[in-house]
């Protein structure tokens, strides 16, 4: 099949309708019937103030990023793109054309093209 791959940058502690956004997020995205979606936090990184944030043991909480990803079609990310613009949320996000599938499928996964 062919879609996107569409990441989300939050910061972990960033919330929305008093959910952290991260959670939001995934709860949203399988409620449109998203097939699956990840969370990680990272290690550490810089954005758009070049402050650098590391990952430490006394670290207070809400200064890292967290990436939320999702392999999708191009309706399931215009769907979630849209849901986002409605609720307002700020998000960094990157959608990078994605060519994705499942290697010797059962008869739950839905039917894909062939790969050439």
């Amino acid at each position: 099949m062919q879609g996107s791959f569409l990441r989300f940058y939050v910061h972990e502690g960033q919330r929305h309708q008093r959910r952290l956004v991260w959670e939001w997020l995934l709860e949203k995205a399988n409620g449109l019937g998203i097939r699956g979606g990840s969370a990680f936090r990272a290690m550490a990184g810089f954005g758009r103030h070049h402050v650098l944030h590391e990952s430490h043991f006394f670290e207070l909480a809400g200064t890292l990023t967290v990436e939320v990803e999702f392999i999708v079609t191009d309706e399931e990310a215009s769907k979630l793109l849209a849901l986002l613009h409605e609720e307002k949320i700020r998000l960094f996000y990157a959608r990078v054309p994605a060519l994705f599938g499942v290697i010797n499928p059962d008869a739950a996964d839905p039917p894909v093209a062939k790969d050439p």
